[in-house]
């Protein structure tokens, strides 16, 4: 019982994909069958709270029905009275700055909060949008979870940890939520990242680190070296990897312990899945740590393996024209086995699924044909939860021979789509650019946002991304220019961008078909006595003047108008219309004004005088065209 006052005990997990595949028939509720299981685990070690990995959800926006359950597991498990036995000494408010409530959910009085759950996000649930929220934010708003590790900076990230206490233990947490590798890469090396330390007795503290990025490399930048991370961290908690390396691993290097839980559920039908499922029972005291692997029996079974033909030439000859058959037999016999495996495991357990995965790659090189997986699937529909997924054909790239004088590009092996490296949508537009003509480069916005945004547009179903990267980066450039402080052409640059507006757009207006006897219509035209050239005189120089020119058109002949169509104006200044002359005087900053042309193309229409303050485009529809004896008459804005 002394031990226990002074031992922290926390449930860790990571990578638990709330939702995934929830609309398949067979593995629909696997996730949250696991998740139960795992708040259960806690509650019966009487943890002293949970710590997450990050990717608790699957998709970035959960669906109703996973968000549901996700809250009625945490409300079941989480809250209760059992007392918290640890506080917390570190300024909450920046801990979690981002949310509407900065302090940890078991010291608020509204809530009755019996296990905490600490968690960063992951790549699948991570901030997006204008307001930069969550999934994570939403249990964080309702009580449910101390969501931390969010960086408020992409220049800079400092990491502030939560100073814990619990009798004479004290332990820093400190928490990175996934950012993109490459960033994070290079802010590594630029020296950009900082992992903050308590300046009373520094030494007494056990300091853990829960991030969310690549372990393994899948690129020159792509993932994270464990070198990169600062040598006074005891314990690190790898999150995004999937394989189960839950086991503590020494750095050699920087003398930490590295853990690897691994994911409670599996999403690709690769080896590193196949691995049993474990979560951690994690017990720090002091300086020092024990980790206990435990189990997870509510998840699915997966069994994989592989099959070369060419190594079997005494069963599988590629000249046998019945070679096809003979290996749709000895892949039936594998899959037999392993459904017996099965079998036998949960004969043991009856909280496992009773369908397991079952994956067979076949490598067919050597002028092997594969057979048809659909009808071999059919066999399998009742006792398998991957019938159409059970075998995968692929096949090595043969060598072929070169020349002395050609390079040598060394063995080329291909291998199975599903497990090469994946083409980001980063990477496709990074490659549009660097190889597409100078006319159509970027020269506001720049490669790298580009890239994300459209990242963010595909796969995480932000529909705003692009429109606020545009917003974004004009607003910056804004701000850039208005800072220059040319005072002197400040008049002039706003005419010329309000010209510039202007003549953005063309209006073709209507088509007139004289007929005598009908309503008069009020078109304010050019007075007899306005010189012809008046409104190049009244332009800018080397600039023609935005409005409207009705020539030879009497309006006291009348005439039909066949659409109803008002006027537009524009946009940055105080604009008056006068009914008696036709036009408005553009006032802009410096008082100067542009008078042009102001037409009401409708009988039922009426021009007072009235000003208006506009800040966006009024749009005039639609295109048509104005005759009058016979000539026509081109308007232009």
């Amino acid at each position: 019982d002394e031990d226990e006052k002074d031992t922290f005990k926390i449930l860790v997990a990571t990578d638990i994909h709330l939702g995934y595949l929830e609309k398949d028939a067979a593995r629909g509720n696997d996730t949250f069958v696991t998740f139960d299981e795992i708040l259960k685990l806690a509650q019966d070690h009487e943890v002293d709270f949970i710590l997450l990995g990050g990717d608790l959800f699957h998709e970035n926006k959960p669906s109703r029905k996973t968000l549901y359950t996700c809250l009625e597991l945490m409300r079941k498990y989480c809250m209760g009275d059992r007392p918290v036995q640890f506080e917390i000494l570190s300024d909450q408010s920046v801990n979690f700055g981002f949310s509407k409530f900065p302090w940890v959910n078991y010291q608020d009085g509204n809530l009755n909060i019996s296990t905490p759950v600490f968690s960063i996000h992951g790549n699948h649930d991570d901030p997006t949008g204008a307001d930069a929220l969550c999934a994570l934010d939403i249990l964080s708003c309702a009580g449910l979870l101390n969501h931390f590790g969010r960086s408020p900076s992409v220049e800079k990230i400092d990491i502030s940890p939560v100073l814990l206490q619990k009798g004479k233990s004290k332990m820093a947490l400190y928490g990175l939520g996934s950012i993109p590798d490459e960033r994070l890469y290079r802010m590594f090396v630029n020296k950009q990242v900082t992992m903050l330390r308590p300046k009373e007795d520094g030494d007494s503290w056990f300091n853990l680190f829960v991030l969310h990025q690549n372990r393994s490399k899948h690129g020159a930048t792509n993932y994270i070296p464990e070198q990169f991370l600062d040598d006074f961290i005891d314990l690190v908690i790898w999150g995004h990897e999937h394989e189960c390396k839950i086991s503590p691993t020494r750095n050699e290097q920087q003398l930490f312990y590295v853990s690897q839980p691994g994911s409670s559920v599996v999403t690709s039908l690769s080896p590193g899945e196949a691995v049993k499922k474990h979560v951690g029972l994690l017990r720090i005291k002091g300086k020092k740590m024990n980790l206990q692997k435990i189990p997870l029996q509510t998840v699915r079974p997966f069994y994989i393996e592989d099959i070369i033909l060419a190594d079997h030439p005494d069963i599988f000859n590629p000249d046998n024209p019945k070679v096809t058959q003979a290996i749709q037999a000895f892949c039936m016999e594998k899959v037999e086995s392993m459904l017996d495996n099965s079998e036998r495991e949960r004969l043991g357990n009856p909280r496992q699924p009773e369908k397991p995965l079952i994956r067979l790659r076949v490598d067919y090189s050597g002028g092997f044909e594969p057979f048809s997986v659909v009808r071999f699937s059919q066999k399998y529909m009742d006792r398998v939860a991957n019938p159409k997924d059970i075998i995968h054909f692929f096949r090595h790239r043969e060598q072929k021979e070169k020349n002395e004088d050609e390079m040598n590009f060394g063995k080329l092996v291909c291998k199975p789509a599903s497990e090469g490296t994946t083409l980001r949508v980063e990477d496709l537009v990074k490659q549009y650019f660097q190889t597409a003509e100078k006319k159509v480069q970027l020269s506001l916005l720049t490669e790298r946002g580009m890239g994300e945004a459209v990242q963010e547009f595909v796969d995480k179903e932000e529909k705003d991304a692009i429109e606020e990267l545009v917003k974004f980066q004009l607003e910056k450039t804004q701000r850039f220019l208005k800072e220059r402080h040319i005072d002197g052409e400040e008049a002039k640059i706003d005419e010329e961008v309000c010209m510039d507006f202007l003549l953005l757009f063309e209006i073709t207006v209507g088509k007139w078909e004289r007929e005598r006897n009908t309503q008069k219509m009020g078109i304010p035209v050019r007075k007899q006595s306005e010189p012809a050239n008046a409104s190049q005189q009244r332009s800018p120089p080397g600039r023609k003047q935005p409005g409207f020119e009705a020539a030879n058109f009497n309006a006291n002949q009348g005439g039909q108008f066949q659409h109803s169509t008002l006027i537009f104006a524009i946009d940055m200044g105080k604009i008056s219309v006068d009914k008696a002359s036709g036009t408005w005087p553009y006032s802009s900053k410096n008082s100067q004004q542009a008078n042009m042309k102001v037409f009401c193309l409708n009988s039922h229409l009426a021009l007072e005088h009235f000003t208006w303050t506009l800040e966006s485009i009024i749009y005039i529809l639609p295109q048509a065209k104005m005759s009058n004896n016979n000539q026509s008459v081109c308007t232009y804005v």
